[in-house]
């Protein structure tokens, strides 16, 4: 084993200084059980991991963090486990995005402030990744992302059944008397039955692919099942080598690069990932100074099929792609069509390139092959303008319904999604097929937090009537789970004045996906007129943390980041008090 003692490594401003300021920091780690040996200069590695009961995707985390310590120890590094919080949105109110960047915020503090080379970020939910790379990426010190993994597919009545996706249809079934209470009781059962994240393709498989896609997550990592033996050694891999990263001085900001964002952004598409991946980019990309706006999720998806045949845009499951050859495999024929960055650094050390050439397309229906994809180019995301975005919004446009990709039909606006959710079983509601749902105040400052909200079900009349679809225009997000024609993002949102604040009922709403369009049929001097009877929602917030956020949150389009949070910090600590 290499000797990897440095008298000049930044923990050794803590455990190598003299007199009463050092024997403070050794003696204090040494009621841990820890010998005088582990101060001599090797590389003191954090174990960020956001286990919590809260999170359940992320309970297991702290077995995770016990296999990334036997590989720091066999590198010749001294790991030290330590928490963050954990932002689930599985059961956080109003929304986990709330508190997204109070992670951010937390773990960066945490990386800067304590005696550490090196950090290993065990991350499951959804907010965790991206919350957990933006901090990391603001310090710039060496860093290896470890997501949890996925669950196992879950089962029922012989089916694979999707976590969150079949949350959608099994309601769906429910309220047009498919399914009864019993057994919709029964079925929620057998969506989640072990250990990880969601293992349809939403937000948390999708941020955890595109953190493999970016060069900070070992290839290969993103998709072993939570509880597949190999999740640990991918654990134990990632200690071992983040050692060698703090050697090398292989930091994020090498990581990081436009290349690599272009890398991400084009993974998702292929993957079929979701919508929630712009903001999470974009936010991260401001931490590290790459201009990334949102019209580049549109100029670079637009000739990139979609790749990966799973839930909520196709049939399958995360256990499926895992053995189908997982993201490698994906990236593999992605470069082989000149659609990807073969340069590119990662944790690794290696490229992009250097990384997928041992990988393996084992099954075609799940992966399927550039000549022959799931869903042809053009069918990933889309940046839509106009009068009633002019600042943009988004659609997955193979999650939604290809007939509704162009359309116009009346409008009928509700105030709040609660607002809807109290009249969508009422027989008596005015909505037909044609209709487009509005839901505003649901952006990041107007909920506050940007919530999960925007597909709502459809109103319960047009589910027995037989109709799936129907179109919905909000400025709040959707899970990536969902599916359905939403659109998504709308930026400026309602709270801060943007046109949907001022969508009235009947009014004609026009979507063109193919045109890049969504626009209100009202004309100009209208809409001046509305906008002069406008006034801004009150402030409902006057301290704490709520308060900060609205204060400072920006908008969809740049990330729904603190503006303060914007570009990197450094690892610099403050004056030692001792």
């Amino acid at each position: 084993m290499t000797d990897r003692r440095n008298s000049s490594r930044r923990s050794q401003a803590w455990f190598g200084a003299q007199g009463r300021s050092g024997m403070l920091y050794r003696s204090w780690m040494r009621n841990q059980g820890f010998g005088h040996e582990v101060f001599d200069g090797r590389p003191v590695i954090g174990i960020a991991t956001s286990a919590s009961e809260l999170a359940p995707c992320n309970a297991h985390l702290t077995r995770v963090a016990e296999a990334v310590k036997r590989g720091v120890w066999q590198a010749g590094g001294l790991p030290l486990q330590f928490p963050t919080m954990a932002t689930g949105e599985t059961l956080m109110r109003p929304t986990a995005m709330l508190y997204r960047n109070l992670m951010a915020m937390e773990v960066e503090e945490l990386i800067r402030a304590n005696p550490l080379d090196g950090v290993v970020l065990l991350s499951g939910c959804d907010k965790t990744t991206p919350a957990m790379l933006m901090g990391a990426a603001s310090v710039d010190l060496p860093a290896v992302m470890v997501t949890g993994g996925p669950m196992l597919n879950g089962k029922y009545r012989g089916q694979d059944v999707g976590s969150g996706t079949h949350v959608w249809k099994f309601e769906e079934d429910l309220k047009t008397g498919r399914m009864t209470e019993e057994e919709c009781f029964f079925a929620e059962g057998c969506m989640a039955r072990s250990d990880g994240h969601c293992m349809t393709m939403g937000t948390a498989s999708t941020m955890a692919c595109v953190a493999e896609a970016l060069g900070m997550q070992l290839p290969g990592s993103a998709a072993w099942p939570a509880v597949d033996s190999r999740r640990m050694e991918t654990a134990q891999a990632a200690g071992r080598r983040v050692v060698d990263m703090v050697e090398e001085e292989l930091r994020p900001s090498r990581i990081l690069t436009w290349e690599a964002f272009e890398n991400a952004i084009r993974v998702n598409a292929a993957i079929g990932g979701s919508t929630n991946a712009v903001i999470h980019l974009t936010a991260l990309a401001g931490r590290v100074g790459v201009e990334l706006g949102l019209d580049d999720f549109d100029r670079l998806v637009r000739e990139v099929p979609t790749l990966v045949n799973l839930m909520p845009s196709g049939t399958y499951l995360m256990e499926d792609f895992c053995y189908a050859g997982g993201l490698p495999a994906v990236m593999a024929e992605l470069l082989g069509g000149g659609l990807l960055h073969g340069g590119p650094v990662t944790v690794t050390g290696r490229t992009v390139a250097e990384n997928t050439a041992p990988a393996e397309r084992v099954d075609s229906d799940v992966i399927t092959p550039l000549g022959a994809p799931f869903q042809p180019a053009g069918t990933g995301i889309a940046v839509l303008r106009g009068n009633l975005c002019p600042d943009g919004a988004v659609i997955k446009q193979s999650a939604a319904s290809p007939h509704l990709l162009t359309h116009r039909g009346p409008a009928r606006v509700f105030d709040s999604p609660e607002a809807y959710h109290a009249v969508a079983d009422d027989p008596g509601l005015d909505v037909d097929e044609n209709t487009v749902i509005v839901i505003r105040n649901a952006g990041p400052k107007g909920y506050p937090g940007m919530p999960e909200v925007s597909n709502v079900p459809l109103p319960a009349k047009l589910l027995k009537a037989g109709i799936t679809d129907m179109v919905r225009v909000c400025d709040g997000r959707m899970s990536g789970t969902g599916y359905g024609t939403v659109v998504l993002h709308v930026t400026p949102e309602a709270a801060v004045g943007g046109p949907l604040a001022l969508v009235r009922d009947g009014d004609p709403v026009v979507l063109d996906v193919p045109g890049r369009a969504l626009r209100l049929d009202v004309d100009d001097a209208e809409l001046a007129r509305r906008r002069q009877e406008w006034t801004p929602p009150a402030e409902r917030y006057v301290s704490g943390y709520t308060w900060l956020y609205t204060q400072h949150v920006e908008q969809a389009d740049r990330g729904a980041d603190f503006g303060f949070l914007r570009g990197g910090r450094g690892h610099e600590v403050p004056r030692d008090s001792h």
